[in-house]
């Protein structure tokens, strides 16, 4: 069954707003109709759902816990991002064999893949290094509220420095800021390559169905 078309998928845009926008959104279309597609769409629903929200954690941070919050936001996001640059929707299943072409069932690597191969992330992490920020950080902070094997998370650290795996503490704030990046980009991407526009109208056509 489909979402209702006043289903709110970004910004003020729904369901409806989408069905009739996506008419002239295609691989290969004009340059200014994915910029809308990026600003209208995409970017609304993660100022909205994402950016707001750690900034007014970060206004009001009184080093008592935002920091875990605000992990869990970007942890969320990061997932999302991933899913968005190949086109995958997640779903709950018991076995590989139920998903679709485009589907996926287990977290860890599409986060894995984020991480590994994203600008500027994939110059920190390795796999090695991925699968413990995932278990130790991700895992441990969405589940339980809280890190483990030692990861601590600071507000501020050096200058673009995500992560000081010697010490294994995460700087959230450049964490974020690290985001912010890709997601510069992404937007660059999704406005000339055909592959990551592909991609983009699986994932928003999906979230319309």
């Amino acid at each position: 069954m489909s979402e209702p078309d006043d289903t709110i998928i970004g910004g003020s845009k729904t369901c409806g707003d989408w069905r009739t926008f996506r008419r002239n959104l295609f691989p290969g279309a004009k340059q200014a109709h994915w910029e809308s597609a990026f600003d209208d769409y995409f970017q609304a629903r993660l100022r909205l759902r994402y950016f707001e929200p750690i900034n007014v954690l970060r206004k009001h941070d009184t080093s008592q816990g935002e920091g875990f919050s605000i992990v869990a936001i970007d942890c969320t996001l990061i997932e999302f991002l991933e899913s968005m640059v190949q086109g995958i929707t997640y779903r709950y299943v018991q076995r590989d064999a139920d998903l679709g072409p485009h589907d996926y069932r287990k977290s860890g690597k599409v986060f894995e893949s984020f991480l590994c191969t994203r600008e500027p992330f994939k110059n920190v992490f390795d796999t090695v290094l991925a699968k413990d920020f995932y278990e130790n950080i991700r895992c441990a902070v969405l589940h339980e509220a809280r890190t483990k094997a030692g990861w601590r998370i600071w507000a501020d650290g050096p200058k673009g420095i995500i992560v000081d795996t010697a010490q294994r503490k995460l700087y959230r704030n450049n964490f974020h800021d690290a985001l912010l990046t890709f997601i510069k980009w992404y937007r660059g991407r999704v406005i000339s390559d055909p592959l990551i526009q592909a991609a983009f109208l699986r994932k928003f056509d999906r979230l319309c169905v």
